[in-house]
């Protein structure tokens, strides 16, 4: 049989077709993307902020896990290898006021005392925020402080120079409330909730006293940049897009924790203060943004949703625990060193006091000179006047009257 050839299938879209259809379905997903990721709702506040919540809680969580699990680990090789009880360091004694001689002489019980409101405190609060409000506005150190820190070694080299156009601090205070003191571990852990707190153990556990009180403050405190971002390929400044962005901050409520750690002389450790947030807070945000010069996109959903999350990751990885600020305290006993106001010393009285013998010396002198020439007005120039005799610079015979001759010998006597 003769090799019969199979024959060839005509394609079903030209070239053309296939091109068209292309560039189609390119533009097609980039308007998706547009639509959807850039432009698309964002969900709603109640919600972020729950999955949020949730995300710190697992958090914390997983921190005091691993301590505990830590803890148990520790004490089972002690029980295992008593030599290492033996070789561990033996902790200083507790001081003399402890947990419990603090708690009794202040008259607070841990396990029946009623939160308190905090009234004073936030009057005292509030009239510091707003001597600080009413500095900034005379000053312009704040808004340079911004500039700089914005415009520090950190700023990106596709971004211009960052202005500060909008700089508002708000009109409300923070209010302090439900006040409470709770005692906690070394490790900032609070003992078994439902039992009876024993001052004497946790005092041999290391424990501390911690205040918690809640904080709550809706205000708009508002901060307003505008930049350039840059595209610098294929070559130097291809593309330049400006960019102005707006955030406020308009709520923020959570449980502020507030605790002191002793000095260790023997360590050369000063007394510290340190304070951290609970996870359980909210912190909202306002955010408005503007792309572009002539054809300008305003307030893109997902620019907000960017800017929020980038401030929360701020704010949770440095005073929301497990993680904590540390503050210093100065030592109280008064030194010299310490010593302030009075700074007129001694030498400082005899050299205003010198100060104060050569200006009347001074007037001595030209009241001694105004009577000098008086008199020679008067008396003529052949009259020398007493004043003049005595200012007369003795010769030599003078002021000495033997010459070689000794302190104490007559005149004229040889040595």
């Amino acid at each position: 049989m003769a090799d019969v050839c199979p024959s060839r299938s005509e394609p079903t879209l030209s070239f053309t077709q296939g091109l068209i259809l292309g560039q189609l379905s390119v533009v097609l997903l980039l308007a998706a993307f547009i639509k959807f990721f850039i432009f698309g709702d964002p969900p709603s506040p109640e919600v972020v902020a729950s999955i949020r919540a949730t995300d710190r809680r697992s958090r914390t969580l997983a921190h005091k896990k691993s301590i505990l699990s830590l803890r148990e680990t520790n004490a089972l090789q002690l029980v295992q290898n008593p030599a290492l009880n033996k070789k561990h360091v033996l902790r200083p004694g507790p001081p003399t006021l402890t947990i419990g001689s603090i708690l009794s002489k202040t008259y607070y019980k841990v396990d029946s005392h009623q939160p308190e409101s905090l009234d004073w405190f936030n009057v005292l609060i509030a009239q510091t925020i707003a001597q600080f409000r009413s500095d900034a506005q005379h000053d312009d150190a704040i808004l340079s402080s911004l500039s700089k820190a914005l415009n520090g070694t950190a700023r990106p080299d596709f971004l211009d120079e960052i202005k500060v156009t909008e700089l508002s601090l708000g009109e409300d205070f923070p209010i302090f409330s439900n006040c409470r003191i709770i005692p906690v571990d070394e490790d900032g852990l609070s003992f078994g909730t439902g039992k009876a707190f024993d001052a004497n153990m946790a005092t041999r556990e290391g424990a501390r006293l911690q205040a918690r009180m809640d904080v709550d403050l809706s205000d708009m405190i508002t901060l307003a940049v505008e930049t350039k971002l840059l595209l610098n390929y294929p070559k130097r400044l291809s593309a330049v897009l400006p960019v102005a962005l707006a955030v406020s901050v308009v709520r923020f409520s959570g449980t502020l924790s507030i605790s002191f750690i002793p000095s260790n002389p023997s360590n050369n450790e000063p007394a510290k203060m340190i304070f951290t947030f609970l996870d359980d807070y909210r912190l909202d945000f306002s955010i408005r943004s503007l792309l572009g010069s002539r054809s300008r996109l305003q307030d893109v959903p997902k620019i907000a949703q960017l800017v929020e999350s980038r401030l929360h990751r701020w704010f949770d990885e440095r005073c929301v625990e497990p993680r904590f600020q540390e503050i210093a305290l100065p030592n109280m006993w008064p030194r010299k060193k310490n010593t302030r106001g009075g700074d007129e010393t001694i030498s400082d009285v005899e050299r205003s006091m010198s100060k104060a013998k050569g200006v009347d010396i001074a007037k001595d002198v030209r009241e001694e000179a105004r009577k000098e020439i008086e008199a020679e007005a008067h008396g003529g120039a052949d009259r020398v006047p007493d004043s003049l005799r005595y200012r007369h610079r003795p010769r030599a015979d003078e002021e000495f009257p033997g010459a070689g001759s000794m302190p104490g010998s007559m005149p004229g006597s040889m040595p």
